[in-house]
């Protein structure tokens, strides 16, 4: 009897193609980004509903980090080349960072953006337990997370990325 002897090794395959058709089936579904409310400097209240038919930057940051501190003003130089095209920019300070200091910051450097307090943690929550920052999600017109970058992206690489998704319809 030769059938027990091969359908081990048949069982084996067929798992690892079933195996290898998800893994590459859960790389090719996007992660829509999740409904979150949030609260700008200002005191006026958006909703992530609003960014349909937009390119998103979502930037999680604080005054403290230095690497934040560091990257702002290409995140900003990043808002200003594709503004007009349809991209946005939200900077979303942690539920840690003294909303005093991110108003102070978004004022002295003039950020042209919106910027969020997250004083409850539930945006950070949302995106994935955001801890780390920087923190930066890029999000197509039909609201799904296309990268996510922890640390400093690569702005050419990101402006690439960005002309690619604005050109998508």
């Amino acid at each position: 009897m030769k059938l027990p002897r091969l359908l081990a090794p048949l069982l084996i395959v067929v798992a690892l193609v079933i195996a290898g058709a998800l893994a590459y089936r859960s790389l090719v579904q996007k992660q829509r980004a999740p409904q979150v409310d949030y609260v700008l400097v200002d005191g006026s209240r958006l909703n992530s509903a609003q960014w349909g038919g937009k390119v998103m930057l979502v930037n999680f940051w604080a005054t403290s980090c230095t690497t934040c501190v560091h990257e702002m003003p290409q995140i900003i130089a990043t808002h200003q080349k594709f503004k007009g095209r349809g991209f946005d920019t939200v900077a979303v300070a942690m539920s840690y960072d003294p909303p005093a200091y991110v108003a102070s910051f978004a004022e002295s450097r003039q950020l042209p953006f919106s910027v969020a307090i997250d004083s409850t943690g539930v945006v950070a929550q949302s995106f994935g337990k955001v801890q780390l920052t920087p923190t930066t999600f890029l999000v197509n017109k039909r609201g799904e997370i296309v990268k996510k970058y922890v640390g400093e992206p690569d702005f050419n690489a990101l402006h690439a990325l960005v002309e690619q998704l604005l050109a998508e319809s």
